[in-house]
């Protein structure tokens, strides 16, 4: 606050008056007088008034804490109340149509219409902590496809412990189509182990997930199942010798209890998965890279290792997507090119080493049909090559549509292969026969 010095008005007054006439300098110090009174009653008005401010900023401040704290103590209320979300149950009951080249009893009753799986589905969290779960009943074996708890312990970041997915190629699927593609059957697709899983959600435009699985989901090569080929996602269980075939248990035992065959499981493999996001005309791509090495092990003794890799490619272009992706496995035991594999209550064969390679194409479509608001219409191709074990390809074309419908999610796909389980053949097969299914698979989801 500023204030008028009484000396410079002094001041000022002298030398007036010096030039003034002695009759006016009475009157011009009254005037003074009064202008000094003036000014100190002016400047006692702004010091109050200064002062009532300051006090009115207090009073508005402490109003102000007082508001925040009382909205920190409702929200503290609130949290400490919140109810756990809890666990939520859907699932899926699946029917299945086919008619096949390599099967002239079902040609001759037109095909066959069979029942599927029925599913149960658990998600959900209690407290931080998420939980999910997969169980699958046929009609001849049941499986848990995935159950892990989930944690998110940083902003970006999240742990996965159970049985979780193996990170590796296109993510989720390689294939658009009910059968997914060729690389399924050789255990680099749709895969699900027991281990420990950390996932970096997309951030800056890339993602990572790095896995380290214990074993199998049924425990290894010594877990206590009845019947180790009784899993969804195909595992290797075993190895072939040269004058074996191709769908032989690798862990039976004759009738004096000695082994016949040899099992083996897989232990110990570290796998990881990174894709870089970008966004273009019309829509995003993702390309990465995967790799995954473990080892082998015979219930006694470590047997081998194995290892895989795979780059790969998943862009969307307006109402197109398209997957591409290219690799190698090896599973390295001496003097064995022939492994075995199970799932689906079955056991087959695979190359111990090859080479594999996708290109699938699909268009999707928004239709207003009745009750069908979707159809995705697509081509998947994959092949399997440069076999250790020195049999035919392994190859795969899939041409198909999917259609949603409310609860229902229906595949109709016409199937081209050689070689190829559940198409008439085997991995390990060595056939020139190319072999044709049509397939209907209808599910309904709640």
């Amino acid at each position: 606050m500023l204030k008028l010095s009484q000396l410079a008005l002094a001041t000022l007054l002298g030398a007036t008056t010096s030039q003034a006439n002695a009759s006016d300098i009475d009157d011009m110090q009254t005037q003074l007088k009064q202008l000094q009174q003036q000014m100190q009653q002016l400047q006692q008005k702004l010091d109050a008034a200064e002062q009532k401010a300051t006090q009115q900023q207090q009073e508005i401040d402490q109003q102000i804490a007082k508001q925040q704290k009382a909205a920190e103590q409702q929200t503290a209320a609130v949290e400490s109340k919140k109810e756990p979300q809890g666990i939520k149950i859907g699932g899926a009951v699946r029917t299945n149509y086919s008619h096949t080249s390599y099967d002239e009893d079902s040609q001759d009753r037109g095909g066959d219409y069979d029942f599927d799986i029925f599913r149960l589905n658990f998600s959900g969290d209690v407290g931080d902590v998420m939980l999910n779960a997969e169980i699958r009943f046929f009609d001849y074996m049941t499986a848990v496809k995935y159950a892990y708890a989930a944690y998110d312990f940083a902003d970006d970041w999240q742990v996965q412990a159970g049985i979780t997915k193996v990170p590796f190629g296109n993510w989720p699927y390689n294939s658009h189509n009910y059968f997914f593609g060729t690389t399924y059957y050789i255990g680099l697709e749709d895969d699900h182990d027991m281990g420990v899983l950390f996932k970096r959600k997309i951030a800056d435009n890339w993602q990572l997930d790095l896995g380290f699985f214990k074993n199998d989901e049924q425990g290894g090569v010594d877990g206590s199942v009845d019947n180790r080929s009784d899993r969804y996602s195909y595992d290797v269980v075993g190895f072939r010798s040269a004058d074996e075939g191709v769908y032989g248990d690798p862990g039976a035992r004759d009738e004096n209890g000695d082994l016949v065959g040899n099992p083996i499981g897989e232990y110990n493999t570290f796998s990881g998965r990174y894709g870089y996001h970008f966004e273009h005309d019309g829509g995003k791509t993702e390309v990465g890279f995967s790799a995954l090495a473990g080892g082998l092990h015979d219930g006694v003794d470590r047997a081998g290792d194995y290892n895989a890799w795979a780059l790969h490619l998943n862009s969307n272009i307006g109402a197109w997507n398209l997957q591409l992706q290219h690799g190698e496995y090896d599973y390295d035991i001496d003097n064995v090119n022939r492994m075995a594999v199970g799932a689906y209550s079955f056991y087959d064969s695979i190359a111990a080493q090859a080479t594999m390679t996708n290109a699938n194409i699909a268009y999707s479509v928004p239709v207003e049909w009745g009750p069908v608001t979707g159809l995705q219409f697509y081509n998947d191709y994959g092949i399997i090559y440069d076999k250790s074990d020195n049999t035919e390809d392994t190859w795969m074309n899939v041409t198909g549509v999917s259609i949603a419908a409310g609860g229902l999610f229906t595949y109709i796909d016409y199937v081209f292969a050689k070689n190829q389980p559940f198409v008439g053949g085997s991995v390990a097969g060595d056939s020139d026969e190319t072999e044709r299914r049509f397939n209907i698979n209808v599910g309904y989801y709640f």
